[in-house]
């Protein structure tokens, strides 16, 4: 893909409409593969997005060491144990599992909670590498990919990055503050290169594919705590498997995810607010954007929710 100009976004994606005769397998299948020891919250929080997202059906995989935590935290969302011979994290029989229930799904996030194991990260590689799925990678998802991400050139199906300036940071061999002085061309960089879909987060998350830039208005401070990015990736994900791009699905998932944080401080103050805060107030979010008839803009949105 050329650099040439990008397309500056500045309207919202419709919500795909919903027929009457619909079932839940019209909305996606979601499959997050997570976790390991300590971190089994993350998946939780992923699959969860997924969910608030509007995906028809969502499964989360965890080593089998650490299924029961699925078992006993969830009640809508399945779970499946990955194998994990070598203790409760994610290798190479965990990839192969993966692989071999493809068939049955719609979308894979992958990432969340996995750790850094040597065996982990050739797992993750592996799967970008082979998974047949539009996938979503955030986390240790894209920490496996720091000096590899040659492995996304080529993939079977469109890849979906949400790294932080830390993680971009990791993935081109650059600074931070580099990055962060020049974000919208590290994003859209990154995507050329590797024919990806790009979120860099923070303030003013920067969304793009190459060929068309958005940059986020909605979220806040509150917000940087642990388990935003899981619930934001499984939002992503959950999009995805309705039916929008992935550009379309990832612009629409950081910009409600955004605003549920916004709506959730507002009522909770930004100190305290957890991820959990912000998944309980995304319906509302996407409640308002179901009556829209035309492609909003993401500034109307926002002052309609908040009464000005």
């Amino acid at each position: 893909m050329s650099q040439g100009e990008a397309q500056e976004v500045e309207r919202l994606p419709l919500l795909p409409s919903r027929a009457p005769d619909a079932h839940k397998g019209d909305f996606g299948r979601v499959l997050v593969v997570a976790g390991s020891p300590g971190m089994t919250g993350a998946g939780c929080l992923a699959a969860l997005g997924a969910q608030r997202a509007g995906a028809g059906l969502v499964t989360l995989a965890l080593p089998a060491g650490l299924h029961l935590v699925a078992e006993v935290k969830l009640t809508s969302v399945m779970s499946r144990p990955l194998p994990d011979p070598d203790g409760p994290v994610v290798g190479g029989q965990a990839a192969d599992r993966v692989l071999q229930w493809a068939s049955e799904f719609t979308v894979v996030v992958l990432g969340p909670g996995l750790g850094r194991r040597p065996a982990t990260a050739d797992a993750v590689r592996r799967l970008v590498g082979e998974l047949p799925l539009p996938t979503v990678l955030d986390a240790d998802g894209l920490n496996a990919l720091a000096g590899a991400t040659d492995v996304l050139q080529g993939a079977p199906a469109p890849r979906l990055l949400t790294p932080h300036p830390g993680e971009m940071s990791r993935l081109v061999g650059r600074g931070v503050a580099d990055i962060q002085a020049g974000r919208v061309q590290a994003a859209r960089e990154f995507a050329v290169r590797h024919g990806v879909v790009v979120a860099l987060k923070g303030a003013g998350t920067v969304v793009t594919d190459g060929r068309c830039v958005y940059v986020n208005p909605t979220g806040n401070p509150g917000m940087a705590t642990g388990g935003t990015g899981d619930v934001l990736t499984g939002m992503a994900a959950g999009l995805l498997g309705q039916g929008l791009s992935p550009f379309q699905a990832m612009q629409l998932a950081v910009f409600t995810h955004g605003l549920a944080g916004d709506v959730a401080a507002a009522r909770r103050g930004r100190l305290s607010l957890t991820a959990e805060d912000v998944l309980e107030t995304v319906p509302e979010v996407f409640r308002l954007l179901e009556s829209y008839a035309e492609p909003p803009l993401p500034g109307a949105v926002a002052a309609r929710l908040s009464g000005g």
